[in-house]
This record gives C-alpha cells, sequence and structure tokens, in this order.
C-alpha cells in the first residue's frame, strides 16, 4: 500500500490500527474510503453489541454513548472528506463506465 494512503487511513482511524488488516482490506475493496468505513463501521458494532452504560452503584460508572456518538459522527463525516486515491475533479473514476450512444433504426 502506498505510504500516503497507509498516512491518510491512520489519521482517519488511528495510529494503533493494523497495517497490514488494512492493507488487505484495500486490497479487497480497492478504495480508502471504503477502508476507513468499513472498520469504523466493525468498531460501532463492537460498540453495540456492548452494554453502552453499566452503573456499579457506588463504585464505579462506564459509558460509551459518546464514544458511539463520536464514531456516528466520523462515519457521517467521511464522504466529506478528500481520500489520496479519490479522483480529481473531471477525472473519470474507476467505477464510471461510459459507452457511445449509436443510432438505431426505426420501423413502423
Amino acid at each position: 500500500m502506498d505510504p500516503i494512503l497507509l498516512a491518510w487511513l491512520r489519521a482517519q482511524l488511528g495510529p494503533a490500527t493494523d497495517e497490514q488488516g488494512l492493507t488487505a482490506r484495500y486490497t479487497r475493496l480497492g478504495r480508502a474510503r471504503d477502508v476507513a468505513a468499513e472498520v469504523l463501521a466493525e468498531r460501532r458494532a463492537a460498540l453495540l453489541a456492548e452494554p453502552l452504560r453499566m452503573t456499579v452503584d457506588g463504585v464505579v460508572t462506564i459509558d460509551q454513548s459518546n464514544n458511539l456518538a463520536g464514531l456516528e459522527r466520523q462515519i457521517a463525516s467521511l464522504p466529506d472528506l478528500v481520500a489520496p486515491d479519490d479522483p480529481t475533479p473531471g477525472e473519470a473514476s474507476a467505477d464510471l463506465v461510459t459507452a457511445p450512444l449509436l443510432p438505431t433504426r426505426r420501423t413502423r
């Protein structure tokens, strides 16, 4: 994986994110933004799988709801970010397919 892409992904996902895992995801998905979205969605799902708030009276309170809100904000802002592998304006992306239009004969 390109070091610029890796740096962008680490900026979005944190420096502790596994490089080999990011490389495997990028190979499978093909876009840095898709890799970031998948990792963030997995983190969100992991938070939702556990209780968001737990209180032991007089001992400890653990509240993960702010972490969940932060992840949801980060997921929502992902389309607004510019990834290093995004096509430049006016450049066709790999997802765009063009085909020439040919005239057809109409018969009655």
